[in-house]
């Protein structure tokens, strides 16, 4: 199948897309967009992989499925469009990021600053129907995003996998912790955060930490 997605990744990765259960996904998704609105626009599915290539990830931070309401999801997990008002989530992710860091919050919710940093912000699954969370779950994406997380955790040395909520902290089977560094906590929705160990967790001072440890910028949150 001619998948388009950035070049580097479809070395990695492209063996999926010739599989039945792909084949299965992408007729699903076809028929999703052509008969309802579903969210990100459709040039935009494999958004995170294009704007950080397989050889500039530093850093992955794993989300289960995008936002379902109009204007918000642009292809990276927890990140908005430009204008768009900061869902929960994020706000208590820019509230970390400040007490960690120091920086002050930001005014725009879009986070392809970070994904050209080396920051894949990736969702397990890369598809939603508008006003319907989770409608595009166990259809294929997660096989395919797993694969991608393998795929670093094999190919790569001494990245940062970001796990929070106990959806993205399944992930850490995938990836082999000798290797890499797994920070986990609590997701930030206020549901989560609100009962403690959110806040405080560090993960940005401790990501950026490792990497310079292992000779690579830190990246600015």
């Amino acid at each position: 199948m001619n998948v388009k997605i950035e070049e580097s990744w479809k070395q990695h990765v492209g063996e999926e897309f010739d599989k039945l259960y792909f084949l299965d996904l992408t007729n699903f998704v076809r028929d999703e967009y052509l008969h309802h609105t579903c969210y990100p626009p459709g040039n935009q599915i494999f958004e995170a992989f294009n704007l950080c290539p397989f050889d500039k990830v530093k850093a992955v931070i794993i989300g289960q499925d995008p936002y379902h309401e109009p204007g918000q999801a642009h292809g990276l997990c927890f990140s908005v469009n430009d204008g768009v008002p900061f869902p929960p989530s994020l706000v208590n992710i820019f509230k970390e990021i400040n007490m960690d860091l120091g920086t002050p919050m930001p005014t725009s919710g879009n986070l392809v600053r970070w994904a050209r940093q080396g920051v894949l912000l990736l969702n397990a699954t890369l598809t939603v129907r508008a006003h319907q969370a989770a409608s595009h779950q166990r259809r294929g994406w997660e096989t395919f995003t797993d694969a991608a997380i393998e795929a670093l955790s094999r190919d790569r040395n001494n990245l940062v996998f970001i796990l929070w909520g106990g959806y993205a902290r399944s992930k850490a089977r995938l990836i082999d912790h000798t290797r890499h560094l797994v920070l986990e906590s609590v997701h930030p929705s206020p549901l989560s955060a609100n009962r403690g160990g959110w806040f405080g967790n560090h993960h940005f001072s401790r990501a950026n930490a490792y990497l310079v440890e292992h000779g690579q910028e830190a990246i600015v949150w």
